[in-house]
């Protein structure tokens, strides 16, 4: 009977080990993300300014709107209780997500 808690308290370590550098790495993703903000808006402020975007500036937007999208999946997670549960598991769903994406790529070309 002693012997089933002690196989289990490696595995309980080792699960919340895993959960907390998901956690660390969903955060620093976070952080990543809000620090692009500033040079986002002065960016898109360019266009209100009659001037135009060459073709990097709009690569790099398309790429900002993406992380905001992704952002914004993180802050409404964020809302709800529970977020210690829900955002590994958000970050979970968009890494598959995107492992599909890319399948999908390399077998729509295969040479590439």
């Amino acid at each position: 009977m002693n012997s089933q808690p002690a196989r289990f308290l490696p595995w309980a370590r080792t699960a919340l080990r895993a959960l907390r550098d998901l956690h660390a790495r969903e955060r620093r993703r976070v952080r990543a993300e809000l620090a692009q903000i500033p040079a986002f808006v002065l960016l898109l402020a360019k266009a209100g300014t009659g001037r135009a975007w060459n073709r990097a500036e709009r690569e790099t937007l398309r790429r900002r709107w993406r992380g905001m999208g992704r952002l914004g999946l993180y802050l409404t997670t964020m809302i709800f209780p529970g977020t210690t549960l829900t955002l590994p598991l958000l970050a979970w769903w968009l890494d598959r997500r995107d492992a599909q994406q890319a399948m999908a790529v390399s077998e729509a070309n295969p040479c590439g």
